[in-house]
């Protein structure tokens, strides 16, 4: 089992748009689309965001509730099994950024450990009282966090929550790297998180932008327990050719293969991960 790679598929995040690359799925049908193209060409985690009805991101609970039940149906209706992973990532209230986990209870959602300033853009805000509740919220739901990693100081944090009983060990990490104001995506910095991370720990990884083709590189010459792809994170296959969130998966699984790695299915995921099953 630990040769397995899991890939997970990242549909849309928060600010790529159509005018960047038309592929960028908004609503909750493209969502479903996309996550089957995604799943069928060998992701076994779909990570998703909402937009609202002018594809601006949004926190909306219903838009949640659409866009989970839109791509279970569709799994569903082709035959598919994946875990779906719901960001937590956004703006708005402890309370909004938690209830849409709180109606669904998925099998994983994000988990933010500590604010970072977004380059000059805006602050990514997660303070202590979200940590709190969402990790309270996964705990009674059995939600499992993904803990995004934009930084080292965040495993401080983590390492608290587990004391403090607001998270559970092991915990599942998603190294994502290059943002601006956080990491630069390079191997140095790479080897310093691995160093940095709890003993027992799972992890995955991601780059942003021109880190997404060395991270996805190094994360498989390190071990990574998976890596992440998709419109989220980049809009080009490579120089020249917009990506699509398929093509992004099948790049994903063609390396994964290269570096002699199993692609893990949905439920060889859950087993890797600690992820409770939902009928």
């Amino acid at each position: 089992m630990s040769n397995k790679l899991i890939v997970t598929a990242a549909l849309l995040g928060n600010g790529t748009t159509k005018e960047m690359n038309p592929a960028v799925p908004y609503h909750a049908e493209e969502i479903a689309k996309d996550a089957v193209t995604c799943v069928r060409a060998g992701a076994s985690i779909v990570h998703i965001h909402v937009r609202d009805d002018e594809g601006k991101a949004t926190m909306e609970t219903q838009k949640f509730i659409d866009a989970y039940e839109a791509t279970k149906d569709a799994l569903d209706k082709a035959g598919l099994d994946a875990i779906i992973n719901l960001s937590t990532g956004g703006r708005g209230s402890d309370e909004l950024r938690t209830a849409h986990i709180e109606a669904l209870r998925p099998e994983m959602c994000s988990y933010n450990p500590g604010s970072i300033n977004w380059g000059k853009a805006f602050v990514y805000l997660n303070p202590p009282s979200l940590m709190d509740r969402l990790g309270r919220v996964c705990l009674e739901t059995g939600t499992k966090p993904e803990i995004e990693i934009f930084d080292t100081a965040m495993f401080n944090n983590v390492i608290q929550g587990v004391k403090d009983g607001i998270l559970k060990a092991p915990c599942h990490f998603q190294f994502i790297m290059g943002i601006p104001g956080g990491m630069v995506g390079n191997i140095k910095n790479v080897s310093f998180l691995l160093d940095c991370m709890p003993e027992g720990s799972t992890w995955s990884i991601t780059g942003i932008g021109k880190a997404h083709m060395p991270m996805l590189l190094t994360g498989l010459a390190a071990g990574a327990n998976g890596i992440r792809v998709g419109l989220e994170d980049g809009i080009w296959l490579e120089k020249g050719v917009p990506a699509t969130n398929e093509s992004f998966v099948q790049q994903a699984v063609a390396l994964g293969k290269l570096a002699g790695r199993e692609i893990a299915t949905a439920e060889e995921a859950r087993a890797i991960l600690g992820v409770k099953h939902r009928d």
